[in-house]
């Protein structure tokens, strides 16, 4: 396992507290009820297009969470994230969002739905 994939998922699961299921020693996801998040060493990704990857390379899109309780989330990861990008924020269209980067630059928004609408259309 390469450093930088290994860093990936020690950050991810530690931000999601989801434990990372281990398919080999590069590729591993997190599971969670309504998604599952792939990542993948820098050996692997060669097997679906050489060159088709950078690392810290991503600039527009976001990885985003749907969490009970974004303000808590805040809490716990305050001093493990060093690059929050928004505190929790109330969005017009009705999610109260956190946006930080993880450790690759990447962006990541945790966000839960707080108006009835945004409740409403994320209801589980």
């Amino acid at each position: 396992m390469d450093s930088v994939t290994l860093r990936g998922f020690e950050f991810y699961e530690r931000a999601t507290e989801v434990p990372a299921t281990w398919a080999t020693e590069d590729f591993a996801e997190l599971k969670t009820a309504g998604a599952t998040l792939a990542i993948a060493g820098t050996r692997t990704v060669p097997l679906f297009a050489p060159g088709s990857a950078r690392p810290a390379d991503n600039h527009s899109v976001i990885t985003e969470f749907l969490v009970d309780d974004v303000d808590r989330v805040h809490q716990n990861l305050t001093g493990f994230v060093t690059d929050f990008v928004t505190e929790p924020t109330t969005m017009p269209w009705g999610n109260r969002s956190l946006l930080f980067r993880d450790p690759d630059g990447n962006l990541v928004n945790f966000f839960t739905p707080v108006t009835p609408a945004a409740i409403e259309k994320f209801a589980r």
